[in-house]
């Protein structure tokens, strides 16, 4: 199983789209590694820098819509290889959302009023953030405060994410 805790990127946009995840220019990598210098490349986002703020963050919250846009493989994948496993959202276009379940990652949804809550409590500070799979808790804790919040994920779908995805599934079941 993948690590689902780490340092948090906060991202206060709806409607980040799998170009500005990784742009289309670099579909044609034949490697995860290939893509990691381009996570987010092309989001724009007031004092945002891809460069500088992606690294060392593992879980990113950010606002409703995310991975919208071409159906993808290459957008978990970008964000895999750069260590960010848990995607915290108001909700997901579809297919990004079942991308990220196949690679074994976490997409949680969360209501609008939560998201809200962690931006102005936990963004612009030393935010962490720690996924109990088998408790469906979030814990969320700076050097001010903490909080648990409960999830829901699908069954199935959280059986994805303890195997790594569907190859470690299928390797485990068939």
């Amino acid at each position: 199983m993948k690590e689902f805790s780490g340092k948090v990127l906060f991202l206060d946009r709806s409607d980040i789209n799998t170009d500005e995840i990784i742009p289309a220019k670099y579909l044609t990598e034949i490697t995860k590694e290939a893509l990691k210098p381009y996570l987010l490349e092309d989001l724009s986002l007031p004092t945002f820098n891809n460069k500088e703020d992606i690294e060392g963050k593992a879980v990113v919250v950010t606002r409703a819509n995310f991975g919208c846009g071409s159906s993808r493989e290459h957008a978990p994948w970008a964000l895999e290889v750069n260590g960010i496993n848990v995607v915290i959202a108001e909700n997901f276009a579809r297919i990004f959302r079942q991308n990220m379940y196949n690679c074994g990652m976490f997409a949680i949804e969360l209501p609008s009023d939560t998201i809200q809550y962690l931006f102005d409590n936990y963004a612009g500070k030393d935010a962490s953030i720690t996924i109990d799979v088998d408790n469906d808790k979030i814990i969320v804790t700076s050097s001010e405060k903490s909080d648990e919040i409960d999830f829901k994920v699908g069954g199935f779908d959280k059986t994805l994410v303890k195997e790594g995805g569907w190859v470690g599934y299928a390797d485990k079941n068939y």
